[in-house]
């Protein structure tokens, strides 16, 4: 996510580090640096402009000059503007009206409406709000279909509409429904188009008007860049939007999106869309995204994830193993293989991490290679689970023939798993600085 960005920022706040003075002629050095970085990313030019010209203002002024570390001020102005020009602190929804509270999602057809629509739903579910699903695109049958499956996947309700074509009907019939049935929420789902036309703004005018929803999300694809920006424009003069989902922003490196909608549209980006699967929505925290894009991670949306997704019961047993000295296996390893998936995968845990940018993460470490860990972890016997040290040449030779791998992939994950039993000794032992300086070997080529 981002990559390009932060990248190239990342960059620059190494090389401010060690200013030991901060000149006009090193501040322009710098922000000519900046300025490319951003328009690269593809990010808006009165964006650029105006978030150039703030850290300009700020970085020539007291609290740079007379710092006694003038580049980690600079660094601070440009994490607070960049913060600012995000929108400074996470916009939340606005759930606050008589039960059920409306949710109109809008947007154009391949932003990803519906799958988010299935997203939010499980984000309200988790936060114990009684939810119903309703799709009002009675033009693409397979949406209705898409989200009555999401609806089962994850347990929420969802209004049937039977023969019904008119979407204001099914609207109305939906907020009747939830109404009786004591839903907290409804989530409308409408109909898009492959581009912006009269027919559909009117007709989500319509729904709008008729449903009076708390929130209207509008739903844009990232990887479009500055279109992404038009579209959210062209949204946000027809309908009274209260918010900005930003999907598929995973897949997009350059990052201009995220950084342009706040300012051109003057709506808040509430949530982004990481992956497919049904947990992949995140909320919006600038403040959060400032750190990521500056290489300095992002640790408390990490712990959020990982409270969200880690068995505690199965992370409590390891952790009393590995308190009583016992021997860490194949079968914990497997476990924590299968919790970091749960996490999102290995990239999603490394764009949150600390400096992980500058981290020299090989070709082995990616997520697929993961997956094929799993694979070799599940052709062996149960006792080799247990008992690692018998596996010798005949062992890995069947496991790798079952995993379907060679047995030089064998070898590889046996040496990562003795790296991961010295670091469970190690805490065992109450080591954590030696762990930590342990982790390196983990992932080999990190630095």
């Amino acid at each position: 996510m981002l990559d390009n960005l932060s990248g190239r920022l990342a960059g620059v706040v190494k090389s401010l580090r060690g200013q030991a003075r901060i000149t006009e002629a090193n501040v322009q050095d710098t922000l000519r640096q900046v300025r490319l970085a951003l328009l690269e990313a593809d990010v808006a030019l009165p964006v650029v402009k105006d978030f150039i010209e703030a850290v300009k203002t700020r970085a020539l002024g007291q609290e740079v000059l007379a710092s006694l570390s003038p580049g980690q001020a600079l660094i601070g102005i440009v994490h607070e503007e960049l913060t600012r020009l995000m929108g400074g602190e996470n916009a939340d929804l606005n759930l606050a009206a008589t039960p059920p509270a409306v949710i109109l999602m809008a947007g154009l057809q391949g932003s990803g409406k519906t799958t988010t629509s299935g997203k939010l739903a499980l984000l309200l579910k988790n936060r114990k709000k009684k939810v119903l699903l309703a799709s009002a695109d009675v033009y693409r049958p397979a949406a209705i279909d898409q989200l009555r499956q999401l609806a089962t996947q994850l347990d929420v309700g969802f209004f049937e509409a039977g023969d019904e074509r008119d979407p204001l009907k099914i609207a109305q019939a939906a907020q009747e429904h939830a109404r009786r049935q004591f839903y907290d929420v409804l989530i409308v789902d409408t109909a898009g188009r492959l581009a912006i036309d009269e027919a559909m703004m009117n007709e989500i005018r319509a729904l709008h008007a008729t449903v009076d929803p708390v929130e209207t999300l509008f739903v844009v694809d990232a990887m479009q860049g500055q279109d992404a920006v038009n579209v959210a424009r062209a949204f946000n003069e027809a309908l009274p939007l209260t918010g900005i989902v930003l999907t598929k922003l995973d897949g997009d490196s350059r990052g201009g999106a995220a950084l342009s909608v706040r300012h051109i549209t003057g709506k808040p980006l509430k949530f982004i869309g990481v992956g497919e699967k049904p947990t992949g929505l995140e909320a919006f925290h600038p403040e959060r995204m400032a750190q990521r894009i500056l290489g300095m991670g992002d640790v408390l949306s990490l712990i959020e994830q990982a409270q969200g997704s880690v068995d505690m019961a199965e992370a409590r047993k390891l952790a009393d193993k590995v308190k009583k000295g016992k021997d860490f296996d194949l079968e914990d390893f497997k476990s924590q293989i299968q919790q970091m998936r749960k996490m999102g995968g290995l990239s999603a845990l490394m764009d949150k991490l600390p400096g992980a940018g500058q981290m020299a993460v090989p070709a082995g470490a990616d997520d697929k290679s993961v997956n094929r860990l799993e694979g070799i972890i599940n052709s062996m016997t149960p006792l080799e689970r247990r008992k690692p040290d018998i596996i010798k040449a005949s062992r890995k030779r069947r496991i790798a023939t079952g995993a379907g791998v060679q047995v030089q992939e064998v070898n590889k994950l046996l040496k990562q798993f003795e790296q991961a039993q010295k670091m469970m000794k190690m805490m065992g032992k109450g080591g954590i600085s030696k762990m930590m300086r342990g982790m390196k070997g983990m992932l080999p080529g990190m630095r």
